[in-house]
């Protein structure tokens, strides 16, 4: 859709010549390896001249290796794991904010809220995002001066919750933090429904919650549950391509049927830098449209993109909650509207 809006607009010109993007997609089917062997392909075969991400750190890290041995650029909204930007790569850029950050505006919320929680679970899966999140979360909970009661890691792809609940139950958490992806986020909560454990203040996810998908997949289940996202379709963000982040969202809930998330944005505002890039390189050549993309500074609907040295970019979460089948914004700096807080228990909604 962002390719179609900047080609809308005129593509991209390049040293006094238009140019259009194009858009060639194959499909990973959740296999790393092929995954990587795709990506090897798109450069020696299809003779792509730029790289897009794929979706989840794990594949973002493996596939990250092939545009930085061919020194083609890679810019990915799909990938948040500080180990793929701790390699000291340069071909590779994100746009999605530091996973070891994903829970510091909730824990700041947290040290605000009345009653203030004392008991805290950390429940992750061991894929590289996951990892990330847990290793920045024990930090930002100790500075807190928060108490992890239990700390577990689970495989990812897991579907299977009843030990960890049980295990979560017999410590009595007041709140429990969740790092995991989408399908493990929905297997945990509808088995905690079936098992009747539920936390004494709250739980909050790191994935999924923002999406159509989660509501809908919970239904009524979805209420009270907090998550985070690094973007909300405001028409203070302003663009080049969409005019801004409301005509955006508009947009792409008349084509799509749903509403977009933040991974949406995210991958727009991918497509967008490289635009930018190529237009301030005033070529194609990938190291030139490289070293640019590492100079970059703009407003997008997504937010202000400008990669730090690392590649990947700094944006703060907001934390959001599930109120009557809606994604509510809730806190920030400070609050934003009233959460609905302490949960209550499964047998007393």
């Amino acid at each position: 859709m962002t390719i179609e809006q900047v080609n809308k607009k005129g593509g991209v010109s390049v040293g006094g010549k238009k140019y259009k993007l194009a858009l060639q997609i194959l499909d990973n089917q959740s296999d790393v390896n092929l995954s990587v062997r795709q990506y090897t392909q798109l450069l020696s075969e299809n003779k792509v001249n730029f790289l897009l991400g794929p979706f989840a750190s794990d594949f973002a890290l493996s596939d990250s290796a092939v545009a930085e041995k061919n020194e083609v650029p890679m810019v990915q909204g799909g990938g948040a794991s500080t180990q793929i930007f701790s390699r000291g790569f340069k071909y590779v850029f994100g746009t999605l904010p530091p996973a070891d950050d994903y829970f510091a505006s909730t824990i700041k919320m947290l040290q605000k809220l009345d009653p203030k929680p004392k008991k805290f679970v950390l429940i992750a899966a061991d894929d590289s995002f996951d990892v990330s999140v847990a290793k920045g979360t024990r930090k930002l909970l100790k500075e807190a001066g928060f108490d992890l009661a239990l700390d577990k890691e689970f495989r990812e792809n897991n579907s299977e919750f009843s030990s960890l609940l049980s295990l979560a139950k017999s410590v009595n958490p007041d709140v429990i933090l969740w790092a995991g992806h989408e399908t493990e986020a929905l297997n945990f909560i509808r088995q905690a429904k079936s098992l009747g454990v539920s936390p004494k203040m709250m739980y909050s996810f790191t994935v999924g919650v923002p999406t159509a998908d989660f509501r809908s997949g919970l239904g009524k289940d979805s209420e009270f549950t907090f998550g985070m996202t690094p973007w909300l379709p405001s028409a203070s963000l302003k663009d080049d391509y969409f005019g801004d982040a409301e005509q955006f969202n508009k947009m792409y809930i008349e084509r799509f049927k749903y509403p977009p998330d933040y991974h949406a944005a995210s991958a727009a505002a991918d497509i967008e830098a490289f635009a930018k890039a190529i237009a301030a390189a005033g070529s194609i050549e990938p190291k030139k449209v490289r070293d640019e993309l590492a100079k970059i500074d703009f407003p997008s609907l997504y937010g202000r993109i400008k990669f730090a040295e690392n590649g990947q970019i700094h944006l703060p979460q907001t934390v959001i909650q599930i109120q009557d089948n809606k994604v509510v914004a809730v806190f920030a700096d400070d609050f934003l509207q009233k959460p609905r807080y302490p949960m209550p228990a499964w047998n007393k909604r």
